[in-house]
């Protein structure tokens, strides 16, 4: 087969690149290209972990960037070396056996350990309660629950602690699996009538760590059997670790009852990195991979991206993929090229100082209105987009935002969140009210 040209390859990476976002992962660095023949480019991945990967997450990615770089119709397959030739036609159709997952549940990463951890302001909270609950499975914080957007660290911290776990005690019964996953398996335990099966399997475990519960949301049945689960290994003593991207009391159609049980141990919020935190977790994530990152590159990375961990190593991995494939050295330039950004052109953070400017100006109300304890709907919904926005565009906490409004606790704030984003799926006029008043924010920082 004939080899694919490497100017192309280059150029096909660069499209991936550019377009890539939150699906790069570091070890697209070890993607080999092995050949483009009768409109199939045959790209070789380390192993099956990688290609259930791409196949599920970068086809199309690939796809899009290859007929980009050729300007043809082509499509793109992954194989792992075992395949070899990849004319299989069972890896071409994408067919494959996850890798990720086990009949326990998900299999713990490798790099989610306490010591890849970057701990900061916005995450010591979880952190410590993770290592406690380590340390003394059953008795310090039961349940656990962790929150906080996407990209954070709630699965590191979750897996972290189960490896742990595990480490100390090799015997322990540990069951680490998604929401979704725990969904599915009730649903097969309930067509094929083995429903004592999966009961025994989750309230026999002496760890149950779930992530992304809020996927409990409208499904009854399933809460009804996570109930009794729950107080199963509750009463016994057994461990309970829970992740979501909200609060129990935010979970829309979640029970009172699983509300409250939710909250009876300990609930820990991780907000956005700060600046410093982030110039640490890009500096470990180098570190980490063996990669000779100039200082000055670390903090252009950090000083771009400010929204989460996932994507600080999306960019890394950016970076790392363009020198590779250019043969160049890392360097200030090369990052501005991978990122699409200039250093000393990417944004100052949006203060709510400026949010309270555009909105005020753009709903014809004033600022002691926003702040004062009117509740007319003239008022109460600038102050919502406000509040919707702050926490949208900043790094404030739920606490802090409440306090440029009258003092409002966070629970204000997580409500007019919630509001804002059921308005504006409803109402076309609001969405672009707030496009609007974004991209001003954003051209004015």
């Amino acid at each position: 087969m004939p080899p694919v040209d490497p100017a192309l390859w280059q150029r096909i990476v660069q499209q991936v690149i550019a377009a890539g976002g939150n699906i790069i992962r570091p070890w697209f660095t070890e993607l080999e290209p092995l050949s483009l023949e009768h409109g199939l480019l045959e790209i070789r991945v380390a192993g099956p972990k990688e290609q259930q990967y791409c196949r599920r997450h970068a086809t199309r990615l690939f796809t899009e960037a290859a007929q980009a770089a050729t300007g043809r119709l082509v499509g793109v397959c992954f194989l792992t070396p075992a395949e070899k030739g990849a004319d299989d036609a069972e890896a071409a159709e994408g067919v494959a056996t996850p890798a990720s997952e086990t009949a326990e549940g998900v299999t713990l990463g490798e790099d989610y350990t306490f010591e890849a951890f970057v701990m900061g302001p916005c995450n010591r909270l979880a952190h410590a309660a993770c290592l406690a609950v380590s340390e003394t499975p059953g008795k310090t914080y039961n349940p656990l629950y962790i929150h906080g957007s996407v990209g954070l660290g709630k699965t590191h911290l979750l897996q972290a602690t189960c490896r742990k776990i595990a480490a100390a005690n090799p015997k322990a019964s540990i069951c680490v699996l998604s929401c979704e996953m725990f969904v599915n398996h009730f649903i097969e335990a309930v067509e094929r009538g083995q429903i004592h099966e999966f009961r025994y399997r989750y309230r026999h475990a002496d760890v149950l760590a779930i992530d992304d519960i809020q996927f409990l949301s409208a499904h009854e049945q399933t809460q009804e059997e996570f109930f009794h689960t729950f107080n199963t290994l509750y009463q016994s003593q057994r461990q309970i670790i829970l992740s979501g991207d909200r609060g129990p009391g935010q979970i829309p159609d979640l029970e009172e009852r699983l509300v409250s049980r939710f909250n009876w141990g300990l609930v820990a919020q991780i907000d956005r990195p700060s600046y410093e935190t982030r110039v640490a977790i890009v500096r470990k994530k180098a570190r980490m991979r063996n990669s000779d990152l100039p200082e000055d590159v670390i903090c252009f990375i950090a000083g771009v991206i400010d929204s989460n961990a996932r994507e600080l190593e999306g960019a890394l991995s950016k970076v790392a993929m363009l020198a590779q494939v250019t043969g160049r050295t890392i360097d200030i330039p090369l990052a501005e090229e991978a990122l699409g950004t200039k250093l000393g052109t990417a944004r100052k953070d949006i203060s709510i100082e400026d949010i309270l400017k555009a909105v005020t100006v753009r709903f014809s109300v004033r600022l002691a209105d926003l702040q004062s304890k009117k509740r007319t709907r003239s008022i109460a919904l600038p102050r919502q987009v406000c509040m919707f926005l702050a926490r949208e565009l900043t790094r404030h906490s739920l606490e802090e935002i409440g306090g440029y409004f009258g003092g409002r606790d966070h629970t204000t704030v997580m409500h007019a969140k919630r509001t804002i984003d059921l308005l504006r799926k409803q109402d076309p006029h609001l969405q672009a009210t707030l496009d609007l008043i974004s991209q001003e924010l954003a051209h004015n920082a």
